[in-house]
């Protein structure tokens, strides 16, 4: 059994100066993410203003599958046009860790 987290840094776009419209942007995202059957939610920077972050872990058989998910979940983060994807930090777990 593996286990993979990552955690996505976004810039979001400048009219989001309330936490309203922040959440406005953050939650198709996190609803998008989960149609890859991960778990997926806002995990940092829940009262800063035009930033987000959110997590993602996926369990999984074999490494490669839950690289290949990760990947898409990257995907669709980066390819989303109105945020920015500052940064991606990815973790592997495995039974002996």
């Amino acid at each position: 059994m593996y286990i993979a987290t990552a955690a996505f840094d976004l810039l979001l776009p400048g009219d989001s100066r309330s936490l309203k419209a922040k959440r406005s942007y953050v939650r198709p995202i996190v609803a998008a993410l989960r149609r890859f059957e991960v778990s997926a939610a806002e995990v940092g920077a829940l009262d800063l203003h035009g930033r987000a972050q959110l997590g993602v872990a996926v369990v999984a058989a074999e490494p490669g599958h839950a690289r290949e998910v990760l990947d898409a979940c990257e995907r669709l983060v980066a390819g989303r046009p109105e945020i920015e994807l500052l940064s991606v930090r990815r973790r592997l777990y495995g039974a002996d860790d």
